[in-house]
């Protein structure tokens, strides 16, 4: 679980960065991760919609719809890229850092090319 000091989007920052060829720049105003500047893995929505504090990213059919019927209260469906599967994920409550990485990963696995999914596997 977070602590009451963890800054959310350096801690999601670090997860993200970790990942192969992966990088940082604004996109619509907030911290983004792209594969080889091109593939979004990860946008941070730091209150650019509403108050709240989560992120976006790419998720495996299904698997958004069964995480918000589940847990609302830590899933949502993002505005613009919900209808496409993407998994929001709520950061402004209790988290759990070793399932938010796993989150991380599935969605860089959904748009990393074969040879960096080797790399990350490797």
């Amino acid at each position: 679980m977070d602590t009451p000091d963890m800054d959310p989007l350096e801690e999601l920052r670090r997860l993200c960065l970790a990942l192969p060829e992966t990088t940082e720049r604004l996109s619509h105003d907030e911290p983004t991760w792209f594969v080889r500047g091109k593939k979004t893995v990860v946008m941070y929505a730091g209150h650019h919609h509403d108050d709240r504090v989560a992120f976006w990213c790419p998720a495996p059919p299904g698997v958004q719809e069964e995480l918000v019927a589940q847990e609302p209260d830590r899933f949502f469906r993002p505005p613009y890229v919900g209808h496409r599967g993407w998994l929001g994920v709520w950061l402004d409550v209790p988290v759990d850092w070793a399932e938010i990485r796993a989150i991380v990963v599935e969605a860089y696995r959904m748009v990393a090319p074969k040879k960096l999914l080797a790399e990350l596997d490797g």
